[in-house]
């Protein structure tokens, strides 16, 4: 089973825009981090999955890992964004690990998740409430 890493869409209004912007990156959308990650070979076939509104939303897989030549790495993903059921994660720095067996499964084509619907400010109070 794959590790994967989780990271908060900085930036992004809402996932629509994620997905625009991963998107506009024809060919790897690629972040940038500091630090190589320690389990790096057990990421082989992970992904990236992206907290917008305190809640995990979306994937993205995750090609592999370069060094920039400048003391960081580039994290190269695919350009696309797999939606995900619904999960409440909370805010974090930087990127952290994800268990196979913690990830949210991903939606079926054409199905929507009740709380990705929901407005993003509403979800995150629930969610800090422990309601959702």
């Amino acid at each position: 089973m794959p590790l994967h890493m989780t990271k908060i869409a900085f930036r992004s209004e809402s996932p629509a825009s994620l997905r625009a912007w991963l998107e506009s990156h024809a060919d790897e959308a690629r972040l940038t981090t500091r630090y190589l990650p320690k389990r790096v070979e057990e990421m082989a076939g992970g992904s990236l999955y992206w907290i917008h509104g305190h809640m995990l939303v979306g994937r993205s897989p995750i090609l592999g890992f370069e060094e920039t030549g400048q003391g960081r790495h580039w994290i190269r993903l695919e350009p696309r964004l797999i939606p995900v059921r619904g999960k409440p994660k909370r805010a974090h720095q930087g990127w952290r690990y994800l268990e196979d067996a913690d990830a949210p499964p991903d939606l079926d084509v054409g199905e929507a998740d009740d709380l990705n619907t929901m407005p993003a400010a509403l979800l995150g109070e629930l969610s800090k409430l422990g309601l959702v």
